[in-house]
């Protein structure tokens, strides 16, 4: 009897010693911003203006990659890409508007933690298929507000569970992530969790409160002043997090990654664009040269923040070129996951980091993204745009000046076979999947070939012969609708739009000008999309002669092949003689549009 009681007491001590271990792995938890640019953070020492102590504070306590990169140079690529740990063309999601069949058929980081019995969360921006199917991606927790619209979300903002199902926000979207995310994890505090939150900000429509605003008076462009309060709503989001972490004694237990997961969209000439509407988000890439859309350094060089106090040393750079895809193969790390070579194509970098390993995580780093492709070899990369070829020394040029193509012609070629070796693994295979855009023409002739380029902000009409993307009167002698970058195709279910070449990131939407409605004006459209996003609405009144931020409202919109109804009221008693119309990324099939004043007759999509 004593043996058996000894053996049981042996049994429970091991289980003990088991669960102790368990509860012993690191937390993790990647802050993903959006469309930031290389230059806003103030622990870069690239501009003044820029105010973000607390994530300073955090690259103060681990390393600031000065290397840092994105996967793509655009938004669902590289959230592909980072989740998964492979790159995104590996399994077909080459950009936006591309079918995610391939992600969906991939285990993400959060699937693999969870698997082993990690808390996971998501929160903010997604992008990545409907919101409430977050959790089959291994999310066991939603919080995915990004607007002031309604949001999908199982917890509430103190961490509580609801069931899946739309929620209204109670604050400001930045604040709401970072206040849901920061209750979870005092929930949480006994148990390993994965948390990943990923901010709408600084993406344009550009929403900052006043709260923000008023941390930057003077003059400066609106649209400066909007990213970085947005900015300044991250960094206070970052500050929350990182002293909930430090109440509950879990600093040295917590790996940090803050990345960046494009560059800004300067759109060239960093215009202000009233009404939230296409163009410059505010943020800036400085002293990189060109912007999202780009394989460029300005295109997919991100702040990149890596902090593990008491593990990773604090206060240091960090100048070998390192990549969001080794969030995973690093968390898969450190979480002790069981994983084939195959699995990842990003590294576990903490070896690196703390100097154990003291030669580059990569050999060379690999981009393809539509009709673009790049490789980073040391301090040489070779830049593929179309037909064009560029080769720059980074070391000596950070901000490609100088096409040194022709003058190593042997460089060239070595890279150009690396990287073709490389892209004839993708899906599909090739070191391009389409021409060069005109977005994207017009960029590479910009910045890389110094030609001056003029691009429309609100962006051209794209119709040959007679405008195919007007919708005119019934009798067909009038323009009522107007399509901006984007391609319109009437077909039996109604207007069906999409962009109108891959890869071009300039907001779609439909624009009416001319009205005489009396507000408000209720709004009713009814629509189907597969994509994923806000429905914006902007409205301009007889006596504004722009477009203004406060006149403009979003509505959640689910991607489904069922019609949806989104009811909006623009304005108030004044008259509205202006509307636009955004739709989500992807292809939406509008039904019909109706504009119904005060008083008066009801507007339909062809009246």
């Amino acid at each position: 009897m004593r043996n058996f009681f000894a053996s049981v007491m042996l049994l429970f001590v091991l289980f003990l010693a088991t669960v102790s271990q368990a509860d012993d792995r690191p937390n993790i938890i990647v802050f993903y911003t959006d469309d930031h640019g290389h230059a806003d953070l103030s622990c870069q020492g690239v501009v003044d203006d820029i105010r973000t102590p607390h994530v300073d504070a955090l690259a103060g306590s681990g390393i600031l990659a000065r290397h840092g990169y994105s996967t793509a140079p655009q938004c669902v690529p590289s959230r592909a890409g980072l989740l998964v740990g492979k790159f995104q063309s590996r399994f077909g999601v080459e950009s936006n508007g591309h079918t995610l069949n391939g992600f969906n058929a991939e285990l993400t980081i959060a699937e693999r933690l969870q698997e082993v019995g990690y808390m996971t969360a998501q929160f903010g921006k997604w992008h990545l298929g409907p919101t409430p199917k977050i959790t089959d991606h291994g999310f066991r927790h939603v919080f995915s507000q990004n607007s002031g619209g309604s949001f999908a979300a199982n917890i509430t903002l103190d961490g509580k569970d609801r069931p899946m199902s739309n929620l209204k926000p109670e604050m400001y979207h930045v604040d709401g992530c970072s206040y849901a995310a920061a209750s979870l994890i005092e929930r949480y505090k006994d148990e390993p969790f994965f948390l990943y939150i990923a901010y709408r900000a600084p993406h344009v429509p550009l929403d900052a409160p006043p709260k923000y605003l008023r941390r930057f008076p003077g003059k400066m462009p609106e649209r400066r002043r909007q990213a970085l309060a947005m900015l300044s709503a991250v960094d206070d989001g970052v500050g929350l997090i990182t002293r909930t972490l430090a109440k509950n004694r879990l600093s040295e237990k917590t790996l940090i990654f803050y990345i960046g997961d494009n560059g800004a969209p300067l759109k060239i000439h960093k215009r202000d664009a009233p009404g939230g509407g296409p163009g410059w988000d505010g943020s800036l890439n400085d002293p990189l040269n060109g912007e999202k859309g780009m394989l460029s350094e300005g295109g997919m060089h991100v702040p990149f923040v890596v902090s593990w106090p008491g593990t990773i040393p604090s206060g240091e750079f960090y100048d070998q070129p390192i990549s969001a895809l080794d969030v995973a193969a690093t968390a898969a790390g450190i979480a002790g996951l069981k994983t084939h070579p195959t699995d990842f194509d990003g590294v576990n970098l903490i070896p690196y980091l703390t100097r154990e390993k003291t030669t580059p995580p990569h050999e060379f780093l690999t981009w393809r993204w539509v009709a673009q492709s790049a490789i980073r070899e040391g301090h040489w990369k070779l830049l593929r745009g179309g037909d064009r070829e560029y080769l720059y020394n980074l070391e000596a040029d950070l901000e490609e000046k100088h096409n040194l193509a022709s003058k190593h012609p042997e460089i060239v070629t070595r890279l150009r076979a690396k990287l073709s070796a490389w892209a004839s693994e993708l899906d599909p295979p090739g070191l391009a999947t389409g021409e060069m855009s005109r977005a994207a023409t017009s960029y590479f002739d910009f910045y890389l070939n110094g030609k001056n380029v003029s691009l429309d902000p609100q962006g051209p009409s794209r119709g040959r012969g007679k405008n195919r993307n007007a919708l005119r009167t019934k009798d067909g002698k009038e323009v009522v609708w107007q399509l901006r970058n984007g391609e319109l195709k009437r077909t039996s279910d109604g207007l069906q739009i999409s962009h109108a070449e891959p890869g071009d990131k300039q907001t779609t939407f439909l624009t009416r000008n001319g009205l005489d409605l009396s507000g408000p004006v209720t709004a009713n459209v009814v629509l189907k999309t597969n994509g994923q996003g806000d429905v914006g609405f902007t409205w301009r009144t007889s006596q504004e002669k722009e477009f203004t931020a406060g006149n403009r409202k979003t509505v959640a919109c689910n991607h489904s092949s069922d019609w949806q109804r989104l009811t909006v009221t623009l304005g108030d008693q004044s008259k509205v003689v202006h509307v636009r119309l955004q739709v989500p990324d992807g292809i939406t099939t509008i039904k019909s549009i109706e504009l119904k004043p005060v008083s008066g007759k009801t507007l339909t999509l062809t009246e």
